[in-house]
């Protein structure tokens, strides 16, 4: 698709500014050259498949291994049922319990390690003929049996001994990550050996290969109380591997198994030594590039996909350049391992790799599992394709590895914004059960066809440990409960935040902005945010105002909250280095900045405004800092209806390697950002979200913040959007499994742009994506500043009303996702569900992305192509389902694990929508323009009801913006339910609100119900003796009550007669 682009840049040659406008007629589709493969990453392509496996064999060591009991694992103590091993005195426990659990003098061995101690401990010796350093390579190896199910498995270099290159712990970042007060031991644990009694010695010898011998093998039993919810975790000592099973279902086999087909490496830090100092060989330049300019143009800017910006107005051209593999030796293991351990160019860009190879990686197998999800965010199907083997998909491994990618294509592993290392197993025999990889640095991970019925991955890390958490799930409730507790969950957001957002790149001036929301109120077009792109600063200098164009900040902001509105603006981490500038003059005077691979000068790269540096954002101190920048004082111009958008956060650099930063900065505690990029997202995301809440008073407001890039842990902070779509059907198609594996991830408060952000959609596209958005966690539309203008109204008065219809129906079910964002931020599980997850037995559904559930009551299916009338949708049967706008059943409930598939009609007004039979689902159907509009509007009850007439729901109730239902429990959830004939509603009231529940009740009530599956209408329907009015239609099956004079916050039955 080819489109004509106008280039605006503000550049700084010789610190003076420049406007540049240029012309360019571009095709979207990626610069591949300003990306590396796994081939052209020296880490990667040592180890991918089994590159480096000759030097890598490792057994776990029988005499190392020590047991802790739960309540004494911080100590050196040892024993408990099924203990034993060496005596307290010997030396090599000393030395290993000093090593793994000990200190040093007065500083721990590992002062970045958090969360329950180890249960079980032990050394991993790698016994290949020839290692990588040519030396005997030790590692430590722990095991941390906790509650739920829970095991974690860390594999570290011995640290501690003196004068060795791994003396001190490699850092790791558990504590801007983990949830460590979620984190608890096991209460139970037992150790079992083949030594053990007789009990334990056949529960061994049910597991053991029957041609291998139990003294290869030990075990641990571990639960949340002898002889509840128990985990087998088996290792296998020489070669080493590990297997993860449920106690109470043994003969399915192992659900996780590690290390099996002995891909595990460790890249142990070593001296280099005098042949690997040897200067590296020049490599052979394309014919291209090889000689040089003797007339380089004077480079005065960048652009966001990397190319140079030069002073006579025109644009650096792409290079496809077709790289000669040849020169990647594959002689013998040796010679492998040694390219690029030490020095590492890409393209124009040196990586002086100070500490020399680190790299780590594991093989990790789910056996009787053929499907796969997780490791977003790639433009790929939701279930994982094999990278690898007889059939793959994909020839490039999955990357991981937040990355600024300029046009980005569909179907492809390359790396995108944002990465959580989170793969999820599902199947019908072994449940659900995961896999989290906690490593942050730049991982690839290839999905391998293992046999006819198993998956197999293969991690490969740049640095960092080995260190995994294997969650047993078995369904994806208890899944998801088990890694909220080790990443945390999704907090509640504020309603207006789950309203429409209106945006564009960029409104240009007060003026526009004042156009564009008087339109909104003139068509009695419901949105709640209006948003303002980097255009709006003086100068892309963030917190500031151009002030010809926006001279009245806050009159502005006040304005549209008068009527119900907020507003956002875009605050970037690159900062403009200029000394008049205060953010830059500020945290320059107290060193803030990330600093260059000489821990020396502040770093200096180039972004939207030029010449810029970029805060630390791994410090507290910083994060702190960047924080009260938000205060009312400081940001002037801001108002408390004022929320924030962090954009170009991976980091984006334009003339950094890949569009981002170089690997061997280093931050304030001279750590390299190799070793913390894919944190660095997330932690500008945080701080925000902390700057959001400090500049209020009493901290009592809650924030809200869209981020672009992400890793584990991100949910905690606000919202993702996917990125710089096109506009286009691929990408209205592609958007739904994108955010479905942002979900898997327990990624919930997730988008896409709408209408694509690239292009200009027509009448039909924009109308299928608002239809398609409305039923997406993060509801914004989103415009380049090329694109046409695409508000509702410049599509002519037929398309405008279909697509206020959409946002008609999002705000009518604001309740509803108001309710499933609660149940999010309780039980971890996902607001935005594949198929799958609620039907865990219907193997048919699995591989199903391009309709998914909201909650488990919802069923909703986009019409994802052009001229479509109609669209396939599988229903479930073990359920009867309802159109939403009918409320006729379309599919009655049957086979228990069966699905329906049916050709449905879905014209241009029409998306398909149902409801599950058995749920009820609170919506507010009065038409207002936000929904802060709609706080004391009356609720209508939608009531579907199963084959035995019954049906359940809830309904989350609380002040819609402050921290009340954290901090003083103030809210309710009313529990309604069906059976018997009766109506029942059951209230939960929190403490805060017990004393003025009465007072609120006339705001909570409740004006209508409607019951879908009504065979015959009642006699009468009466609630506490009082008749209620009702109709019946026949020919849906439909009864109405309307004006039940009933409160959502009282309890109540009505009874049907």
């Amino acid at each position: 698709i080819n489109s004509t682009t106008a280039l605006t840049m503000i550049v700084m040659p010789s610190r003076c500014l420049l406007i540049l406008s240029l012309l360019a007629v571009q095709g979207f589709a990626v610069d591949r050259g300003k990306f590396r493969t796994c081939d052209q990453t020296s880490f990667c392509r040592r180890h991918r498949g089994k590159g480096s496996a000759a030097l890598y064999k490792y057994s776990l060591m029988k005499d190392s291994i020590h047991f802790h009991l739960p309540s004494e694992a911080g100590s050196d103590k040892e024993g408990g049922e099924g203990a034993g091993g060496e005596a307290e005195d010997s030396s090599l426990w000393k030395s290993l319990s000093t090593r793994i659990l000990g200190s040093k003098g007065d500083s721990p061995i590992d002062p970045y390690v958090r969360g329950p101690p180890p249960t079980l401990t032990g050394m991993l010796v790698n016994t290949a003929p020839q290692t990588s350093t040519g030396t005997k390579e030790e590692l430590q190896w722990s095991v941390h049996a906790m509650a739920d199910g829970l095991v974690r498995m860390r594999i570290t270099e011995v640290y501690g001994e003196n004068n060795k290159p791994y003396e001190s712990a490699r850092v790791t970042y558990d504590e801007l990550i983990l949830i460590e007060e979620k984190l608890e031991p096991a209460k139970h644990a037992q150790w079992i050996r083949a030594d053990s009694d007789e009990e334990h010695k056949k529960l061994l010898q049910k597991v053991v290969p029957a041609d291998e011998s139990i003294d290869n093998y030990t075990a641990l039993q571990y639960g949340d109380a002898k002889n509840v919810n128990n985990m087998l975790l088996l290792v296998r000592l020489a070669p080493f591997s590990v297997y993860l099973y449920r106690e109470d279902d043994l003969s399915v086999g192992p659900i996780l198994t590690v290390n099996t087909q002995d891909l595990m490496h460790f890249e142990l830090r070593r001296l280099k030594d005098q042949e690997e100092g040897a200067p590296a060989e020049e490599e052979e330049k394309p014919a291209e590039v090889k000689e040089e300019k003797k007339h380089e143009k004077e480079i005065v800017g960048y652009w966001e996909d990397g190319l140079a910006i030069y002073a006579d107005g025109t644009r650096e051209e792409k290079v496809v350049i077709v790289e000669d593999q040849s020169h990647h030796r594959k002689l013998t293991e040796s010679d492998l391992d040694r390219e690029g351990m030490w020095d590492e160019k890409f393209s124009s860009h040196h990586d002086s790799k100070p500490h020399g190879p680190m790299s780590v990686g594991m093989g990790v197998s789910f056996p009787n599992s053929n499907y796969l999800f997780g490791l977003p965010e790639h433009a790929s199907s939701t279930v994982l394709k094999d990278t690898q083997g007889e059939g793959a998909h994909y020839k490039e491994p999955y990357r991981l590895y937040n990355l600024d990618v300029f046009e980005y294509e569909l179907d492809e592993t390359m790396a995108l914004y944002g990465h959580v290392p989170l793969i999820v197993s599902h199947s019908k025999t072994t449940g659900t059960a995961g896999f989290f990889w906690f490593n942050p640095t730049e991982t690839y991970v290839d999905v391998n066809q293992e046999d006819s019925n198993s998956k197999s991955t293969h991690w490969i890390s740049e640095s960092g440990i080995v260190d995994m958490f294997l969650l047993p799930g078995s369904t994806p409730k208890d899944l998801y409960r088990q890694y909220s507790k080790i990443t945390g969950t999704t907090p509640l957001p504020p309603m207006f935040s789950l309203g429409y957002h209106q945006c564009r790149w960029n409104y240009k001036d007060e003026k526009d902005v004042y156009f564009v929301h008087e339109n909104f109120e003139e068509l009695d077009y419901p949105y709640d945010v209006l948003w303002l792109d980097i255009e709006h600063t003086n100068g892309k200098r963030y917190f500031t105002w151009d002030k010809n164009l926006f001279p009245n900040p806050k009159p502005m902001q006040e304005r549209l909250w008068s009527q119900g509105r907020r507003m956002v603006t875009i605050i970037d981490p690159h900062i403009f280095r200029d000394d008049n500038y205060h953010i830059h003059k500020e945290a320059t005077s107290k060193g803030l900045y990330i600093k260059d691979k000489e821990g020396k000068k502040d770093y200096d790269g180039w972004c939207w405004p030029g010449s810029s540096s970029y805060l630390d954002f791994t410090q507290d101190k910083v994060r702190s800092w960047w924080a009260d920048q938000f205060s009312y004082s400081r940001y002037e111009g801001s108002t408390p209806s004022l929320f924030t958008w962090n954009d170009m956060n991976e980091p984006s650099v334009f003339n950094g390697p890949e569009v981002s930063m170089q690997k061997d900065l280093l931050n304030l505690n001279g750590e390299e950002h190799r070793e913390w990029h894919n944190l660095y997202g997330m932690l500008f995301h945080k701080a925000t979200g902390m700057g959001q809440v400090r500049r209020n008073k009493d901290e009592d407001v809650r924030p809200f913040v869209l981020s672009r890039a992400f890793f584990a842990g991100s949910q905690r902070y606000g919202a993702i959007w996917t990125g710089d779509n096109l506009s286009d059907w691929s990408h209205l198609v592609a958007s739904n499994p994108m955010l479905l594996s942002l979900n898997v991830a327990a990624l919930s408060f997730v988008g896409a742009d709408v209408g694509g952000f690239f292009g200009n959609p027509d009448a039909e596209l924009m109308t299928r994506w608002m239809q398609a958005g409305a039923y997406q966690p993060f509801f914004r539309g989103h415009a380049h500043h090329d694109a046409k203008r695409r508000e509702p109204w410049m599509f002519g008065e037929e398309t405008m009303r279909r697509l206020r219809n959409s946002a008609m129906a999002r705000y009518a079910l604001l309740p509803m996702w108001y309710t499933v964002f609660n149940e999010a931020g309780v039980t971890g599980m996902p607001v935005m569900r594949t198929m799958w997850m609620e039907y865990p037995q219907t193997e048919e559904l699995f591989a199903v992305d391009d309709q998914y559930l909201i909650g488990s009551d919802l069923l909703v299916r986009p019409v994802t192509a052009a001229g479509a009338t109609d669209a396939i949708v599988h229903f479930p049967t073990k359920d009867t389902w309802y159109d939403i706008d009918t409320s006729m059943a379309v599919s009655q409930a049957g086979a228990e694990a069966g699905v329906k598939t049916l050709t449905v009609a879905s014209s241009i007004d029409k998306i398909p929508v149902y409801q599950r039979g058995g749920s009820i689902i609170p919506r507010k159907l009065r038409l207002r323009r936000s929904a802060y509009m709609m706080k004391t509007d009356p609720y209508s009850l939608y009531i579907a009801l199963d084959p035995s007439q019954e049906a359940t729901g809830t309904l989350y109730m609380d002040d819609e913006e402050t921290f009340g239902h954290e901090k003083r429990a103030e809210y309710a959830e009313a529990a309604f339910k069906v059976s018997g004939g009766s109506i029942i509603n059951t209230v939960t009231v929190g403490s805060g609100w017990e004393s003025s529940v009465g007072d609120m009740k006339a705001d909570r009530m409740i004006e209508r119900i409607v019951i879908m599956g009504v065979d015959a209408p009642p006699k009468s329907i009466k609630c506490d003796g009082t008749p209620i009015e009702f109709e019946y239609d026949s020919v849906v099956k439909v009864l109405v009550l309307r004006k039940p004079a009933v409160s959502a916050l009282a309890d109540f039955e009505i009874k049907l007669e």
